[in-house]
């Protein structure tokens, strides 16, 4: 008998012939999560399993924390074919609850010679027998009491729900624009829970925007690379390209100049690392340059997809993101980035894309590649 982590998985019974590789990924990371608190984990009929570990419930934690999980157990492991044994350790499990339960049986070897409807009716016989103070309740219970019978018995009591989502990595490789604000890190997220593994570039405009703000982003990364292995940041000097939209271009145009710019080194960026798609926290209508004649303008420039996985949520959606994965707290400390500095009094909802292609004559194209040549990495 020893204590384990049963481990469920979701969406990657769809996969097909794919499934190998998707389980593969997914075992890798929760072996990765798992690897400090000295367990191990395998693979076995159709579960995911841990054992050996110093902090099972901090390896809980984590393996809740991995991309592709559906959920996670506690469980006792043992010997199916005791069954009386496997009732004392049931009993000794309710020992100390509360209220009404019901006792949950299955089998997935159908070889084992007691029926499933059976080995939860005598099992709950036994607990009501030896715990009168418990009640069955087979519709509404406090307490679900459950026992699967596969290549060993296992019972448990606790279900914990995981991200769900795809494993890290199966979903190709994307470049997330990231600001300071609350929406990006949570845009990021998102397209990692599709199985999407991050690099990030933020836009930063010294002496405009300070140290301080340039931290809170990269303190952003680290917390969204907790749930991935950590993430790059491309830290990408925007002070001369924006100081010369502001000087050379009409005022009203300067946010969707300066977005169209931030697309075009991005892009450039991805090709350099090998991403395959762009991604941004922007959310229709929400401000100006998030109309979706603003968002074509900015499309416009790359050859790249550009994906917006907040496209349809209101604020309130993105903060209730936010605050479940830990993000919210930074995202709201007062430093700005760079899209706050030199913001038009009124900025153009319906912009024309000749008159912005017009306008972007006037720029130096060379500041683009510089850009990209002083560009930073950091890895968070």
């Amino acid at each position: 008998m020893r204590d384990v982590l049963l481990i469920r998985f979701g969406e990657v019974y769809l996969k097909g012939l794919n499934r190998p590789y998707f389980l593969k990924k997914l075992v890798d990371h929760v072996k990765h999560v798992i690897r400090p608190l000295g367990g191990t984990v395998w693979l076995s009929d159709s579960r995911i399993y841990a054992a050996g570990m110093e902090d099972m419930t901090l390896a809980r934690e984590k393996v809740c924390r991995v991309f592709g999980i559906h959920s996670v157990s506690p469980a006792v492991e043992m010997e199916k074919d005791d069954f009386e044994a496997l009732c004392h350790e049931a009993i000794r499990m309710m020992a100390d609850k509360q209220g009404t339960f019901k006792v949950w049986a299955r089998r997935s070897d159908k070889r084992y010679p007691i029926s499933s409807m059976d080995m939860a009716a005598t099992m709950g016989g036994r607990i009501l027998e030896a715990l009168p103070h418990l009640k069955v309740d087979v519709h509404h219970p406090d307490i679900d009491l459950n026992l699967e019978i596969r290549d060993f018995a296992y019972l448990y009591t606790e279900k914990y729900p995981g991200l769900g989502g795809m494993p890290m990595g199966t979903g190709g490789k994307g470049l997330l624009l990231l600001s300071g604000g609350i929406d990006s890190p949570v845009a990021g997220w998102q397209m990692m829970k599709r199985g999407v593994s991050l690099d990030a570039v933020h836009f930063f405009s010294f002496p405009y925007t300070g140290e301080r703000a340039r931290e809170k982003v990269l303190e952003l990364a680290r917390i969204v690379g907790e749930y991935g292995g950590g993430i790059r940041v491309h830290v990408v000097p925007f002070t001369d390209i924006q100081l010369e939209i502001h000087e050379k271009c009409p005022e009203e145009y300067g946010t969707l100049l300066m977005r169209r710019a931030m697309m075009r080194i991005s892009q450039k960026i991805a090709e350099k690392i090998g991403a395959q798609c762009l991604i941004t926290g922007e959310s229709l209508g929400q401000v100006a340059s998030q109309t979706m004649e603003a968002l074509s303008s900015t499309d416009s420039v790359v050859t790249m997809p550009v994906f917006r996985p907040l496209i349809a949520y209101d604020k309130l959606d993105t903060i209730a993101v936010a605050e479940k994965i830990g993000t919210y707290q930074t995202s709201i400390l007062p430093y700005e980035d760079c899209c706050t500095v030199f913001t038009p009094r009124h900025p153009a909802t319906h912009p024309s894309l000749k008159k912005l292609e017009e306008a972007e004559k006037r720029l130096d194209s060379a500041l683009i590649d510089a850009a990209v040549e002083n560009t930073e990495t950091v890895m968070c």
